[in-house]
């Protein structure tokens, strides 16, 4: 386990341990489908990236839950999402 999980501060930051897992989860899927690190850290361990996004105010769960960054607009947000969804469709014909 990361030393920064076994921390209060982390779980304090997002409001219960709860919220600390489902904003890593949504971050790891998001990760996992193609997204690309907030954080420059030469590692492929996406976990530690996900907990330096947190820890660095780059990721958060909006008032609806969902998965909400900063630093970008909602459109290139929107644009980003989108474009990951094609790319994924675009190679399931095959």
């Amino acid at each position: 386990m990361l030393d920064e999980l076994k921390e209060e501060g982390i779980v304090n930051k997002l409001g219960g341990r709860f919220k600390l897992s489902t904003l890593i989860q949504k971050r790891m899927v998001a990760l996992n489908n193609g997204a690309r690190p907030m954080v420059d850290m030469k590692t492929p361990d996406k976990m530690s990236i996900v907990i330096q996004e947190i820890l660095q105010d780059k990721i958060f769960l909006d008032q609806s839950g969902n998965l909400a960054t900063r630093g970008i607009t909602a459109g290139d947000a929107v644009r980003r999402a989108m474009l990951t969804d094609i790319s994924d469709l675009s190679g399931s014909d095959d």
